[in-house]
């Protein structure tokens, strides 16, 4: 098994470390976690992880390295661990930074990858995306297996990382609007709030579900429930009128436009 270390124990290097563990990827005897303040992640040191601050140690007893620090502090991080990385697996899920960025800082003697989840990593339900340095590297099955025990994976060049950036993280956020703005609809036709949050909440987790399990396009389930002169169709149209999807379209755009200045 593995020797795996996380560099950089915040709440996306905490939510990595709690889905290895609770999925049973890795035993917690072979995982290792750094933070300055070490007593803030407590809990996983009595689930048996290894907890310390010194990075250059956690990455001289792993085989497999992961990268979650703040953007602003990688390159001088990068410094302090170059020797300890080499002949090792090395995966980076810090926004923004490219691979070439570092690479440019560590021995070419790696096997370097870059990954995008999101906040779902926290309950095992991210979309993780992962590209690789090189292409076809040996790695590549594994760190896919180590993802998709956190959620679900898919391969991407790295040139549209920032796009699933915009599309898988910054997503949530948006996925989260509607729903709040499907509460707030349910709670003006007569629900309180509790209730409406669970109906909507469990209504677009089944839709997503049917899409992830049928393998369908949106637009069939969407005509299952759309009769003729039926009240779908009119909240749908009515939807559309004011600007539904072209809004949506635009905010993506937004956001990729924003990302990439």
């Amino acid at each position: 098994m593995k020797k795996i270390s996380i560099i950089g124990c915040g709440n996306l290097g905490s939510a990595i470390a709690d889905g290895l563990v609770a999925s049973k990827f890795c035993d917690p005897s072979v995982l290792t976690v750094t933070k300055r303040n070490i007593s803030s992640i407590s809990r996983l040191a009595e689930q048996g992880v290894t907890v310390t601050n010194d990075n250059a140690l956690a990455c001289r007893n792993a085989d497999v390295i992961i990268l979650a620090v703040k953007p602003f502090q990688i390159i001088d991080i990068l410094k302090d661990v170059k020797k300890d990385c080499e002949n090792k697996v090395v995966i980076s899920v810090v926004t923004g930074v490219s691979l070439a960025d570092i690479i440019k800082e560590l021995s070419p003697a790696i096997s370097l990858f870059r990954a995008m989840p999101n906040t779902a990593i926290a309950i095992r339900e991210s979309i993780t995306c992962i590209s690789p340095l090189v292409q076809n590297d040996p790695n590549q099955e594994y760190v896919n297996e180590l993802f998709n025990c956190l959620g679900k994976v898919v391969n991407i060049e790295e040139k549209l990382m920032d796009a699933a950036t915009v599309l898988g993280a910054c997503g949530i956020a948006y996925a989260m609007r509607y729903i709040r703005a499907n509460i707030q609809g349910g709670i003006e036709i007569g629900f309180d709030a509790k209730t409406a949050g669970l109906i909507v909440s469990q209504t677009v987790k089944g839709a997503s579900e049917l899409l992830l399990q049928k393998g369908l396009h949106p637009e069939e389930e969407i005509d299952k429930v759309t009769t003729p002169k039926g009240c779908t169709i009119a909240g749908l149209n009515e939807m559309e009128h004011q600007g539904f999807s072209s809004s949506l379209i635009k905010g993506i755009s937004a956001s990729f436009k924003k990302i990439n200045n």
